[in-house]
């Protein structure tokens, strides 16, 4: 799946849209088009280079004067886009970010004019044109496609000057469709969006994360919404995808012709009856399928058996390269050219295993979904989609027990959806990201939106345990044993497996480098790596020199020896967002450490036991002979934090970064 292009042309900053107001409109509508001499800018960004700021905070790089996006819809369904943007640097920073104009293209979307020009802030101009561009391609070794970007770039990039550019497409939509993103990473002066329709022809427009704002209508059939002084989107950490947060409006076109009310899609059932028809002839299984089923089935038992083997072949035996071309971008190939040639992007691997999967008697259904949780939103039915993954119907009396990924629904019954083109995450399980997040489950009947389970925190877990000697010069050694399942363990397979062999002992090494100095690890051994549907199990050695600090005859030792689960998150100043974590896990840590002989332990930390409606952690340290035994527990158990209950989990982060910090004291008892 992929809607790269029409991603890359609402990106805040290319073609998110900020409108103006009053005369501000008025005088703009008034100059469109624009004439433009050789070497001087045209009036309408010389009328936004003369406007005053606000104050901003220090920290802004630049910001955006005016943005303004004129969108004329042809009755043949044929869309022109005019679009203008214009910056004033306010920080050396801004050349590297905001330094270019970056236009996509493709077969259906031509460049009819493009132009741009920096005002330095003594008045001088400097014009680019087309000819002074140049293409970028969107080709990798895993992607083919036919999009492509215009390049131009800014001279004389320096703090006061003013930059714009304007551009106009010409396109063919597959869908009606559009998105106004009218908020990004930098404050908004102006902004102004200006529909025209042919006559006869409605639009809906709808507001996500914003107050709706009522358009003026300058025309027949023309409306044009008015913002000023849009506030930028802070950036946080682990806050939500900006597109969960930012201002936007979806817009969508209703032509009159039959012939194209086809590409309207009003509702989530609407939108599952257009990609029923994109993917209507892909999953026809060939001869060479059906012996490949039949052959990869031929010992499996089950139901359940033959979908862990099918899923498993379709997830580590075809390759992931994405063909995208036109309407490739969102249609599937067919199950047949995705089995011959042995590759295919993530809806191309879909519709071979929901293929395969049939010639077993199972159902299964397309899932359209973002990778970015929230960018989606219920309430308003777009195809904000950039994934695709298979939702397969558990048939009756199939056992569960190891199947995490399920919903019941109350028409399909049992639900596993199950991504095959992540390559680490076995059936059963699903990756983070698309936990706790809305997909778009498309059958015959159109579709059908639904919210994907979040795992309980006992699917993702980590255990590590470890027996450590100290000596009476501070020195640590000792092996350690940690056990993984779900979420630890699909992170710790990608970082083993995406390195050689000989380099994968660096995974440990730089681990243990976070919470130890002059460390050496000695020896690192991993059972099941390969084996997904498995436990994890890493064991590993080390040597850590000076870990222990003495003073006379007292010796200080952090009975945390690794791992990290405290957080200065939220300090700081207030959040604007919330807090968005990877998944819900618990992780416990048991650290056995055998004092040097001769020291007794003088004083040691009080327990700890920390809750709240997100989280829980505990931690005990007990002395048992001449042994030091730290055995400790964190939960997580949702994924999103909102910014109501910040300070509930600002304590608990706070507490916990405490405890980790607390010290044993061990005395010399003879000194």
């Amino acid at each position: 799946m992929s809607d790269w292009f029409f991603r890359e042309r609402m990106r805040p900053g290319r073609i998110s849209l900020f409108v103006l107001v009053g005369a501000w409109a008025a005088a703009m509508m008034l100059l469109l088009p624009a004439g433009v001499r050789a070497d001087s800018a045209p009036d309408w960004l010389r009328l936004a280079a003369q406007d005053s700021l606000p104050t901003y905070p220090e920290s802004t790089e630049a910001v955006v004067l005016v943005e303004e996006l004129f969108t004329t819809v042809k009755d043949r369904g044929e869309i022109e886009t005019r679009y203008r943007l214009a910056y004033k640097l306010l920080r050396p920073e801004a050349r590297q970010h905001y330094g270019n104009v970056r236009v996509p293209f493709d077969e259906q979307t031509k460049i009819t004019y493009l132009k741009a020009w920096t005002i330095s802030a003594n008045g001088a101009v400097i014009e680019m044109k087309e000819q002074d561009a140049f293409d970028e391609k969107i080709t990798s070794f895993q992607v083919f496609s036919d999009k492509r970007i215009k390049v131009l770039r800014f001279p004389e990039m320096n703090p006061g000057s003013v930059v714009g550019y304007e551009y106009v497409q010409v396109h063919r939509p597959f869908a009606f469709e559009d998105a106004w993103y009218f908020q990004g990473t930098l404050p908004r002066r102006h902004a102004f969006f200006m529909l025209k329709l042919p006559s006869g022809w409605e639009y809906t427009d709808s507001w996500v994360n914003y107050k709706k704002q009522e358009p003026q209508s300058t025309g027949p059939n023309q409306f044009q919404w008015e913002l000023d002084d849009v506030a930028a989107v802070e950036l946080e950490r682990q806050m939500p995808p900006w597109q969960a947060v930012a201002g936007h409006v979806e817009v969508k076109y209703f032509p009159t012709k039959p012939e194209l009310r086809a590409k309207t899609t009003g509702s989530w059932k609407d939108l599952g009856t257009w990609y029923t028809g994109l993917a209507a002839s892909s999953r026809t299984a060939s001869p060479a399928i059906k012996q490949k089923v039949a052959e990869l089935t031929a010992n499996a038992a089950t139901p359940l058996e033959k979908m862990k083997a099918l899923a498993g072949y379709v997830q580590r035996q075809i390759r992931y390269v994405a063909i995208e071309i036109g309407i490739g971008g969102y249609q599937p190939h067919s199950a047949p050219e995705v089995f011959t040639n042995q590759y295919g992007d993530c809806k191309d691997k879909v519709t071979l295993l929901s293929t395969m999967l049939s010639e077993v008697g199972i159902e299964s259904y397309y899932v359209l979904i973002d990778t970015k949780r929230g960018a989606v939103t219920p309430e308003v039915p777009a195809m904000n989609f950039d994934h695709a993954i298979l939702a397969i119907r558990l048939p009756d009396g199939t056992p569960d027990t190891s199947l995490f990924a399920i919903t019941n629904d109350p028409k399909w019954g049992r639900l596993l959806f199950f991504d095959p083109t992540s390559k680490y995450v076995p059936l059963g399980y699903l990756p983070s990201v698309l936990q706790d997040n809305y997909g778009l489950v498309v059958t015959t009947d159109g579709g059908e939106l639904v919210r994907l389970p979040l795992l309980p925190p006992a699917t993702n877990r980590l255990l590590r345990t470890a027996k450590l000697n100290l000596s009476d010069a501070g020195n640590l050694d000792g092996a350690v044993e940690e056990v993984r399942w779900g979420a630890p363990a699909f992170i710790s397979r990608t970082q083993f497996l995406e390195l050689p062999p000989g380099k994968r002992s660096k995974v440990i090494e730089d681990f243990l480098g976070v919470f130890l100095n002059n460390v050496t690890v000695t020896s690192v051994s991993a059972q099941d790596l390969e084996n997904y549907d498995q436990t994890l199990l890493l064991d590993y050695k080390f040597v850590a020199d000076g870990y222990a600090k003495t003073a006379g005859p007292l010796m200080i030792v952090r009975p945390r020896v690794v791992g990290a689960k405290g957080s200065n998150l939220l300090t700081g100043k207030k959040r604007k967002y919330p807090i968005e974590f990877e998944e819900a896990t618990r992780h416990d840590d048991i650290f056995d450490i055998t004092l040097p002989a001769g020291y007794v332990v003088d004083e040691l930390p009080e327990p700890v036991k920390v809750e709240c409606a997100y989280g829980s952690y505990k931690s005990e340290i007990k002395v048992a002979g001449n042994t030091l035994h730290y055995q400790r527990s964190y939960e997580i158990k949702d994924v999103i934090v909102p910014t109501e209950k910040l300070d509930e989990v600002r304590n608990f982060f706070k507490q916990i970064a405490a405890d980790e910090r607390s010290v044993a004291v061990l005395r010399r008892a003879n000194p």
